[in-house]
């Protein structure tokens, strides 16, 4: 049953981003900023879930098995991706906040230089600081006892199965994730909130409305990917219960990418509108 559920819920997260990078790239009118986010937080989701789910699917039908640097590996994609995310997701916070509260300089600001210097800059610094922890753990012994009671390599279970000392590893995951996760944090509630006083500006009426609803939806999915994170790995001593841990972990490996897509871009018109213009133009070439 939990093979069935979670291979349709795969199956849907890689369709909703593929689909949100096809409209991107094949619609002119896409081509802006806020979009070219969109189109690398879809493309990234696509990798983040898809070097954690098939081997959790494994594992619903047999006791899946891997080995230690297969391990750290899928520790490392996976780790390194998470953390670009949370970054990427702050330069997403900090485009709106710019369109939305300097309109007419909002070109000037986010040139297409500057657009894809973020998002490079977003993708290597996950990759950067996720090799350090990586490296950290490479060093460790691993002996004993080789089974994980998750459904992933993630760094707490594999730390319990060290035979070295991990405390070197533990703090610096410990500091980076402090600083990897409540500065990227904290810059979307700067952000939403200069937003939300900007908006608050306008006339009341249908506008407000839907800017108040699309920054509570956007704010709801952030604070889940990151509430959840800051409880693994700032305050893991807060969760007592592996079922807890695990249910953590689904909630930004599986939940939030399933919601992403819809929230940020297939209930936009303009997303929709280019989607129909593809299939019309696929329809009249057959």
């Amino acid at each position: 049953l939990l093979f069935i559920v979670f291979t349709v819920i795969y199956a849907s997260i890689i369709l909703g981003n593929m689909l949100i990078i096809v409209a991107v790239v094949s619609s002119q009118r896409l081509h802006t900023p806020m979009y070219f986010f969109l189109a690398n937080l879809s493309f990234l989701e696509i990798l983040y879930t898809s070097s954690v789910v098939p081997k959790m699917l494994e594992g619903f039908l047999q006791e899946a098995a891997i080995s230690v640097a297969g391990c750290l590996l899928q520790f490392f994609i996976f780790g390194s991706l998470a953390t670009a995310e949370c970054f990427l997701l702050a330069v997403m916070a900090y485009d709106r906040y710019l369109a939305i509260c300097y309109p007419l300089r909002y070109p000037l600001l986010m040139g297409p230089r500057w657009c894809l210097g973020l998002v490079v800059i977003a993708w290597l610094s996950g990759f950067m600081v996720d090799g350090l922890v990586v490296a950290l753990m490479a060093q460790l012994r691993f002996c004993g006892r080789n089974h994980i009671d998750h459904f992933y390599c993630d760094f707490m279970p594999l730390m319990s199965l060290a035979c070295s000392d991990p405390s070197v590893a533990q703090m610096t995951t410990f500091i980076l994730s402090v600083v990897c996760l409540t500065v990227p944090f904290g810059l979307i509630l700067t952000s939403y909130g200069r937003i939300v006083v900007a908006v608050l500006r306008v006339p009341a009426g249908a506008s407000r409305r839907k800017a108040f609803s699309t920054c509570s939806s956007h704010l709801a999915v952030v604070s889940t990917f990151y509430g959840s994170l800051m409880v693994l790995y700032i305050a893991p001593s807060a969760v007592h219960s592996q079922l807890l841990t695990k249910v953590f972990a689904l909630l930004y490996t599986v939940v939030t990418p399933v919601f992403n897509p819809v929230i940020y871009t297939l209930r936009n018109k303009e997303v929709q509108q280019a989607l129909w213009r593809l299939l019309y133009v696929k329809q009249t070439e057959t």
